[in-house]
């Protein structure tokens, strides 16, 4: 078991007995007396902060004895430490203890990391356990679940990106970060369903990207943390293996469903448009969208066999008579201008299966949610992880949530 970082609220309530446990390990038990009687003698923040520090440094310290892994077992559960902002102090701690970790944040947070078994994109915007966040200070932490038997981490290009699937462990799941309008980025969205072995294996993970005052200054970045490889264009994936005990999911929950306004499709595939067929009838894209006077904060949706996938607008160019999306169209798929929401948290969390009680392996959101629902403080359930430039599941999402489940098959 890993020990949660500072950020946690179990910390604070230790320290300022609010939360109260039988301890085993005799460390913790002496120390925490003294820390107890710091806070009641001086409650501020910097006072509590600085217990907290020397509280967690302690279980740090000891965290092989079997008795401190049963007191983190009973203040945290089990695996229930995902969710959480990491300072860059405690990301280095976890990559010197050899873990196995995916990590979101700021690209140069994440080029002050040392090498070890971790990839890694840029994103500063996150779901946390508090409310959506911005922050270019701390790192979004995704941890292999304890059930992976085994990893392989690989980097791809535009070139070799179709070998993803084909890399796959036979039973596992494998999590992918490719930085946001580069050419691997193209590749992946137009060509994933023509890929070998496309859905045999669970693909999930997120599009990096920047802060939006820093578009077109600052290229996303992906990392190969075994080398400190830092890749603008490419993509870098973890292949996680699992026991034949446990069996890996991956979903995505979709607030948005199909209007009853006009069908539209497209002649060919592509993320920039310029002629459409509005019921079967030809008409210059961006022309029917500023007539008809569509809200493109709203998706379009597409209807596949019952799943709704969203592509989202990006810009409308009357003078060029274009349209340029953040998801590729295909040709001959029927397209939708999506319903308008009263309600985005509402229906964000009425939308979360009720098989997710505890948090997800994985999970992430887009940043148009965030942008066009103002997200910023507001909780979207239990479910957190980094805000991304797009999601994928398979192949690539827009305004979507994505996650990942690991679950224990029956025994037999």
């Amino acid at each position: 078991m890993d020990i949660p970082p500072i950020s946690h609220p179990a910390w604070s309530n230790i320290v300022s007995g609010k939360s109260r446990f039988q301890f085993e390990f005799l460390g913790t038990k002496f120390l925490l007396s003294f820390l107890m009687l710091q806070v009641k003698e001086n409650p501020s923040p910097k006072t509590i902060q600085k217990c907290i520090h020397e509280l967690r440094d302690l279980f740090v310290r000891n965290m092989d004895l079997f008795c401190v892994q049963k007191d983190l077992f009973q203040i945290f559960g089990k695996d229930r430490l995902d969710g959480y902002m990491y300072d860059i102090s405690e990301v280095k701690e976890k990559i010197a203890h050899g873990q196995k970790l995916l990590l979101a944040g700021d690209e140069e947070l994440l080029r002050q990391l040392p090498v070890g078994k971790w990839i890694g994109g840029s994103i500063p915007y996150f779901m946390t356990e508090t409310g959506g966040l911005v922050t270019r200070d701390k790192v979004y932490v995704t941890e292999m679940p304890e059930g992976v038997t085994e990893i392989s981490i690989k980097t791809y290009n535009a070139e070799t990106l179709p070998d993803v699937y084909a890399d796959m462990a036979e039973n596992g799941f494998s999590l992918i970060v490719i930085p946001a309008s580069s050419q691997a980025h193209f590749e992946f969205a137009l060509h994933a369903p023509r890929y070998k072995g496309f859905g045999h294996s669970p693909l999930i993970g997120w599009i990096a990207g920047v802060h939006l005052e820093d578009i077109g200054r600052v290229t996303p970045k992906v990392f190969d943390g075994r080398t400190q490889t830092v890749l603008e264009n490419g993509a870098v994936v973890i292949h996680a293996a699992l026991p034949p005990t446990q069996v890996a999911e991956i979903n995505y929950i979709n607030i948005f469903e199909q209007g009853d306004g006009d069908t539209i499709t497209f002649p060919e595939d592509g993320f920039s448009i310029r002629e459409a067929y509005i019921n079967g009838v030809e008409a210059n894209f961006a022309e029917y969208v500023t007539r008809q006077s569509l809200d493109t904060r709203l998706p379009l949706v597409a209807d596949y066999f019952g799943s709704m996938v969203n592509v989202s607008f990006q810009n409308v160019d009357t003078a060029k008579q274009e349209v340029q999306l953040y998801a590729p169209v295909f040709a001959g798929v029927s397209y939708k201008h999506a319903k308008p929401l009263e309600d985005y948290v509402k229906q964000f969390t009425s939308k979360i299966p009720l098989h997710l009680g505890e948090h997800p392996a994985f999970s992430c959101n887009c940043i148009l949610n965030y942008m066009y629902s103002e997200l910023e403080g507001k909780c979207t359930g239990e479910i957190t992880g980094p805000t991304t430039f797009g999601e994928v599941v398979y192949q690539l999402l827009n305004q979507t949530m994505a996650y990942l489940t690991i679950s224990d098959l029956p025994a037999r």
